[in-house]
């Protein structure tokens, strides 16, 4: 007797983290769902769902315990008509194993620790975890599935051992966060280890911001051959459905398939999709940001709107001696086009005040960066005063190129609560304003064409002080991103005095950005959890 068809649901959700009793509830509501919409016999929910990903050390909390038992107690209490298997951490003799729980019939029947914890980048689960050593296969419909968390799927020993143990079906959980490129990375790897152990995989991914990681999705199921037959959207919540029939082998068919999105396209949803959910789960009404008639306000402005809506973004032109004509009327037309809430406040008064107060301090010095920084500051203090008395999160608009050097100036453009671009280079904030500008012309062409320029003395070009941006973001992305030292850089052709000037620049601001506002990651190495350099130390610089 041939067993029956499984219906599998992936329920590719948005948790936040720390907040237990509301993910129960949403898991509760979704397997309901699965059910009632596509028949469900087993829906799967993505890695840690119940305490959300990465919990931190809210796992190092007395109460975890407690409240996670609570919760795995009203999931089997929900009469749900379909099984389910969801992450949560579980606590044993005090010590906190990563998890995977498998639900039927209101029972707990099945239990696997993750083996392979990650300890790299963003990772740092050995900080809060043990590893599990034992293969877990649960039966279901009369096949035997596997059951493995996230990392177990990028080595090979968890699929063989599973592999040996039975197992003609994996089912792997993720929160696996999302990284230019990381889709192919994921495809290849299934499809290896699919090969492997001679068996289907479905992978089922969270979707959502947290702090500075966002999670994509795209959740998907491969055949015993690496082949991929379903594809969940990215950057989307949603109920996937796939059918897996057993004759002589495993089958599973599936009508989600969602079309492949180009890298910008993909990096312009992380990037909405980081910002509405830091807004949105941290409790703020809207946002406001300064608007200069430059390329990167331009663009945080446009993915402020797509994110939060025009009612829940304010910008601010603040002028100063410095301020060309053409970017007072081309923050105008963007904020028109948009259709925001805008005003012009200028800094004139305020710096005045400024200089008059410490002209005594100044006497007999000349003018530098100084009075440079102090309109930036000017700025910043009218930001902070709009963001405190509107209940606005403040955007702050430096990209990672500027980031990696220091050109940005505390408590002056540094000073808000989310820096939407901090992981975008300069190169790719001009891509993105064009490929934005396909769908509607929302940012002014003449932002994208005009050289770029802080304003902050007469006729000013970035490319004053920093080497033209096609290769200054090359020497970064080498440096920062890939480790290669200033010979290897130089080695490949790059200038000599603009690699060292460069590497030097980098080093020496360590001390900025471990003070800037957090922003989306959107590469292997962004400044933040995956780069943790000392800002006190003798490294011979560049090496």
């Amino acid at each position: 007797m041939q067993p029956s068809p499984l219906n599998i649901v992936l329920a590719q959700i948005n948790p936040l983290v720390g907040d237990i009793d509301g993910n129960t509830l949403l898991v509760i509501a979704k397997a309901e769902q699965a059910v009632a919409e596509h028949k469900a016999n087993l829906v799967l929910f993505p890695e840690l769902v119940i305490t959300g990903y990465p919990p931190e050390d809210l796992l190092l909390r007395p109460s975890l315990e407690w409240r996670i038992d609570r919760a795995i107690a009203a999931i089997c209490k929900a009469d749900l008509h379909a099984d389910i298997l969801i992450g949560y951490p579980k606590v044993v003799a005090g010590r906190v194993f990563n998890m995977a729980g498998y639900i039927s019939a209101g029972k707990l029947v099945a239990e696997y620790a993750k083996q392979q914890l990650p300890n790299y980048q963003v990772f740092d689960e050995k900080r809060y975890f043990l590893p599990g050593n034992q293969a877990c296969v649960v039966e279901i419909a009369g096949i035997k599935a596997a059951i493995s968390v996230c990392e177990d799927i990028w080595h090979k020993e968890p699929m063989l051992q599973a592999r040996e143990a039975g197992a003609q079906l994996m089912l792997n959980i993720n929160a696996s966060p999302y990284h230019r490129g990381k889709t192919q990375e994921r495809r290849a790897l299934l499809a290896e280890r699919a090969i492997q152990g001679d068996m289907p995989i479905v992978y089922i991914n969270q979707v959502g911001g947290q702090d500075e990681l966002v999670f994509d999705g795209h959740s998907m199921i491969v055949d015993r051959s690496g082949k991929v037959v379903m594809q969940a959207p990215a950057f989307e919540e949603g109920l996937y459905p796939a059918q897996v029939t057993f004759d002589d082998e495993i089958k599973v068919t599936s009508t989600a398939q969602a079309p492949d999105v180009d890298s910008l396209e993909s990096i312009y949803s992380a990037l909405v999709l980081g910002v509405r959910d830091y807004v949105n789960k941290n409790g703020f009404k809207g946002v406001v940001l300064g608007l200069s008639g430059g390329i990167d306000s331009a663009l945080t402005l446009a993915i402020a709107v797509d994110a939060l809506g025009k009612d829940r973004v304010e910008a601010v032109m603040m002028p100063f001696r410095y301020t060309s004509q053409l970017s007072l009327d081309d923050a105008a037309d963007q904020a028109r086009r948009l259709g925001i809430g805008y005003q012009v406040i200028s800094i004139e008064p305020i710096y005045n005040a400024f200089m008059g107060g410490l002209a005594g301090a100044f006497t007999g010095s000349v003018m530098d960066t100084t009075e440079e920084n102090l309109q930036a500051r000017c700025r910043g203090v009218l930001l902070m005063a709009l963001s405190n008395k509107k209940r606005l999160l403040v955007l702050t608009t430096g990209n990672k190129s500027e980031m990696a050097v220091g050109y940005s100036t505390l408590y002056g453009d540094m000073a808000g609560g989310f820096d939407v671009l901090k992981d975008v280079p300069k190169t790719v904030v001009f891509e993105l304003s064009r490929h934005r500008n396909l769908r509607d012309e929302v940012i002014p062409v003449s932002v994208i064409e005009r050289p770029p320029s802080a304003e902050l003395r007469p006729d000013q070009k970035d490319e004053d002080s920093l080497p033209p941006y096609d290769i200054l973001d090359v020497i970064l992305e080498k440096y920062v991103e890939l480790d290669f030292s200033a010979e290897q850089i130089i080695a490949e052709g790059y200038p000599e005095d603009d690699v060292r000037r460069v590497l030097r620049l980098v080093d020496l601001n360590e001390y900025k950005r471990r003070q800037a506002p957090i922003g989306p990651r959107l590469t292997k190495r962004g400044f933040g959890r995956d780069r943790r350099y000392p800002i006190t130390n003798g490294w011979v610089i560049g090496d």
